[in-house]
């Protein structure tokens, strides 16, 4: 097993990439309506709180395994398991992590579709002068017609495999050069828009003033899992990112960057889509269709709301584009390290998850009676049970690896910081992170 022969160029593409990677549906279309759902600042409490007692120290633990292992995920694991003299079968968890991403990357293919649907229609001006009915309707009939579904869908697999497919240098890090700052000019300018209008106080307060009545264990659970899916923590993704990370570079300096970064993106968005919702009265709990339904409606109403409705989509479109390329590459490089061209491996992966992502296109419409788990079609099956439990799960067992397992040797050089600092990040592993995701995750199951 030789080791990955590319690098990021610099401290600054590392830092990108993984930000780019941690920022995408999870902070501009699950938080918002995860948060609505879930008693506004109550969810947003219990996210914070999980990102720094989890989501940090877990992220340490995860890009660690792959600087030290400097492998694809699979051969990572096992290099450094035989390095410490345990299990190889450790590597599976490599797989275990493909699988979840696999089907996390089906279903995110196609959400991602709608960004592109509706980054289209507000350009055009679909949204003018149309009557909240209209638009809801106009929102049901595109979920109902599965060759639009599918064109996005085809088109959003497309943009993200060709970057894959082009390297680390030459695809993803050129890609997040670009599109990162892109996106944070979009987000700050939309923020400053959301102080001008006349909701930004109530959102301010339903989303900052604490409400602890409304904590229950599934708030809670929904809040570890999406500090999970936000920060691209559990599937071994970003072990594959820590592959490439500059020898030079500090982990735990560019991991808390990261994570104030995606906490940043995910309240400005927040805070820009409730400013809205409050503005015309809506409702916030309005679920996953609250930016694909509630926000045309409000932008439709608003001067200029046809360039503020499209910039928010480019917005969409750049974050899930970066972020997707994040859930393919772990994949694609475990083909790479079997020695696959990175070219065949990118389409093949590309293609098998977009035959399974068809099934998410066809459950709002001629799937969309067939129920798989309870009363789930294949598409709230995909988007629940991967982020919620297997990403939890796979951050519960790098953690496990990282703490218990793996050479102090090899975790100290890798994780680079003084043995004061590292015996803080391991306790904080071993004795916080570890029981409290075990904790919540039976709790749950039960």
């Amino acid at each position: 097993m030789s080791e990955t022969l590319e690098r990021w160029q610099s401290r600054r593409a590392f830092i990108l990439a993984v930000t780019g990677a941690a920022v995408g549906l999870g902070n501009i279309w699950r938080f918002p309506y995860m948060t609505g759902e879930n008693g506004g600042s109550a969810f947003l409490l219990l996210y914070v709180v999980f990102v720094v007692l989890l989501g940090l120290p877990m992220m340490m633990a995860e890009i660690m395994i792959g600087r030290a292992g400097r492998r694809s995920p699979m051969q990572a694991l096992a290099f450094l398991a035989e390095e410490a003299d345990i299990s190889r079968h450790w590597k599976w968890l490599g797989l275990f992590g493909a699988i979840t991403v696999f089907f996390i990357l089906s279903f995110y293919s196609v959400v991602s579709g709608w960004s592109i649907e509706y980054l289209v229609s507000a350009v055009n001006g679909s949204f003018v002068n149309r009557s909240p009915q209209e638009i809801g309707a106009s929102f049901d009939a595109f979920l109902a017609d599965p060759l639009r579904m599918t064109f996005n869908h085809t088109l959003f697999m497309l943009l993200t495999m060709s970057v894959v497919a082009a390297g680390i240098v030459n695809g993803i890090e050129k890609l997040n050069n670009v599109m990162m700052p892109l996106l944070y000019g979009i987000l700050i300018v939309l923020g400053g828009y959301a102080v001008t209008t006349s909701g930004f106080g109530a959102a301010m307060h339903w989303l900052f003033t604490p409400d602890v009545s409304a904590i229950t264990w599934g708030v809670v659970l929904n809040a570890m899992g999406h500090a999970f899916f936000t920060l691209a923590v559990g599937a071994c993704a970003l072990m594959a990112y820590g592959a490439y990370m500059p020898d030079e570079q500090s982990l735990p300096r560019a991991v808390f960057g990261v994570a104030m970064l995606d906490i940043m993106v995910a309240l400005l968005s927040g805070i820009a889509i409730f400013s809205i919702v409050f503005t015309h009265g809506l409702d916030p709990s309005e679920g996953p269709g609250l930016m694909f339904v509630t926000l045309p409606i409000a932008f439709s109403e608003l001067p200029g709301g046809q360039v503020w409705l499209g910039a928010f989509f480019l917005l969409l479109l750049i974050a899930t584009w970066t972020s997707s390329i994040n859930l393919a590459e772990p994949m694609v490089s475990m083909l790479v390290g079997a020695g696959w061209r990175r070219s065949r491996a990118a389409i093949l992966i590309g293609g098998l998850v977009w035959l399974v992502g068809l099934l998410s296109v066809l459950s709002f419409s001629t799937l969309a009676d067939v129920h798989w788990i309870g009363e789930m079609n294949f598409f709230a099956l995909v988007s629940t049970i991967p982020p919620d439990i297997f990403l939890p799960v796979g951050g519960l067992l790098i953690a496990i690896f990282a703490a218990w397992k793996m050479s102090r040797e090899a975790a100290v050089a890798a994780l680079g910081v003084s043995p004061g600092a590292f015996r803080l990040w391991l306790g904080l592993v071993r004795y916080v992170s570890i029981p409290l995701t075990a904790v919540v995750l039976v709790t749950s199951l039960i």
